[in-house]
């Protein structure tokens, strides 16, 4: 899948070249990582280590891991974050990365309403310059690790 960047991604992670936020946390099935391009400290994907274009391509056991790891992965955020909920997101439909993926989102208590729902998705895909820095993405997932691996 050479059109695929997800793939060029879970590759980096395989080899051990992956920087911490890029590589949070990785079962048999799924890779955690920290969105890159989010202004929201948080904003966790989950990862299919192989590559598939739609969740009815899913293994049972692939299934099954991902519903465990969605509940952990919401947990992680709860105490990491202080979230008062998460939302789960999945589209696969980004020409650079067809690839399944779910968005886990924390969703704070005092986030303003043109910040919920659907509107969340205009934290994603900011300027560089309203990103999250490699620093506390890292912070984050090294927290998130540490809930994840107890």
């Amino acid at each position: 899948m050479n059109a695929c960047h997800t793939c060029t991604l879970t590759a980096r992670r395989d080899a051990g070249a992956a920087p911490l936020w890029d590589n949070i946390y990785r079962t048999a099935h799924w890779d955690v990582v920290h969105s890159f391009n989010t202004s929201l400290p948080g904003w966790l994907v989950l990862v299919a280590r192989r590559h598939m274009a739609a969740v009815a391509e899913l293994t049972a056991a692939e299934a099954a891991e991902l519903g465990d790891l969605q509940r952990r992965v919401s947990r992680a955020l709860h105490e990491v974050t202080g979230c008062a909920k998460t939302y789960i997101i999945q589209f696969a439909e980004h020409p650079d990365h067809p690839h399944v993926h779910f968005h886990i989102v924390p969703r704070m208590a005092g986030q303003p309403a043109e910040r919920r729902s659907v509107n969340i998705f205009s934290c994603l895909g900011v300027a560089e310059t309203e990103r999250v820095s490699e620093e506390e993405m890292n912070e984050v997932g090294a927290q998130i690790r540490k809930f994840l691996q107890n």
